[in-house]
């Protein structure tokens, strides 16, 4: 994985950095594992805004993602490390020995013609997916489940990572990439390895537009609306905005949002860093 850094032959190109796409082996996606979406620009079924900042962008088409990797004791031959519009990391289409195509989020270090196995019994090597019961202590895993059979929950994003701690009873004690830790039960599975595209939290636009070709709109700050629109906005000349909050009126800094009755608090040994 590498970036890429321009000459600043435009102001847009000054800043830029982006990735080299070099692990990319192929830009055509599989046809059967391919689904459309539609663009809503933040509107409900009424036309009215309910997300503010979204629309614009690039026609997208979703790619069906395995997150589950049920296909347990059938060998699969990664065919291609694919881009993914819709997600930060990588993708792999894996083609399984029973003639069965799937994409999973391809691991970091994860290269054409290799075997990925899951299931019971398969070895702790990057890409097999495996029962944390099973995962050798100090292993670096991803796309990690919450509950038995429901797919990966956590750890999806590019360059994530979470660590198997150790096991105590039913549960594996597990680090989030957040810091925090947590208690996940020892029958869900996870797969072996980090996230793809680990330099993506280093890349930089360089100019709007390219922000708009994601579907993001220009996002305006709380200090410089009017009181009816922000609890910050309003007040003669350029006023500070008083205690930093949300826009429905929600403390940003230091105020903890998180209750106190939910239920997987009981799951959480250790909370995240602040």
């Amino acid at each position: 994985m590498a970036l890429k850094k321009y000459k600043p032959t435009t102001p847009g190109q000054r800043f830029k950095v982006i990735s080299s796409y070099d692990d990319i082996t192929t830009m055509t996606p599989e046809k059967s594992l391919l689904a459309p979406t539609r663009k809503t620009g933040g509107r409900n079924n009424q036309g009215k805004m309910t997300m503010r900042y979204m629309g614009g962008g690039h026609k997208q088409v979703y790619r069906i993602i395995d997150f589950k990797r049920d296909k347990d004791d059938i060998p699969g031959l990664v065919k291609s490390i694919e881009y993914d519009p819709n997600r930060t990391a990588r993708i792999a289409l894996i083609n399984y020995k029973d003639g069965e195509k799937r994409y999973i989020v391809a691991p970091h270090g994860l290269k054409v013609g290799q075997t990925i196995l899951s299931g019971k019994g398969a070895a702790p090597e990057i890409g097999n997916t495996l029962f944390l019961s099973e995962i050798p202590f100090g292993t670096v895993i991803h796309n990690v489940e919450l509950r038995p059979g429901q797919g990966a929950k956590m750890v999806r994003s590019a360059g994530a990572y979470a660590q198997l701690m150790s096991r105590d009873g039913k549960f594996a004690i597990i680090k989030m990439p957040s810091g925090e830790t947590r208690m996940i039960l020892q029958t869900c599975k996870a797969t072996i390895g980090a996230v793809s595209n680990t330099d993506h939290q280093l890349e930089k636009h360089g100019k709007a537009g390219r922000k708009r070709w994601l579907g993001r709109r220009p996002r305006n700050r709380g200090v410089s609306m009017n009181p009816v629109d922000h609890p910050m906005g309003g007040g003669e000349g350029r006023a500070s905005g008083g205690h930093p909050r949300s826009r429905n009126g929600m403390p940003a800094k230091g105020y903890k949002t998180r209750s106190k009755k939910k239920q997987s608090n009981q799951y959480i040994i250790e909370k995240r860093k602040k």
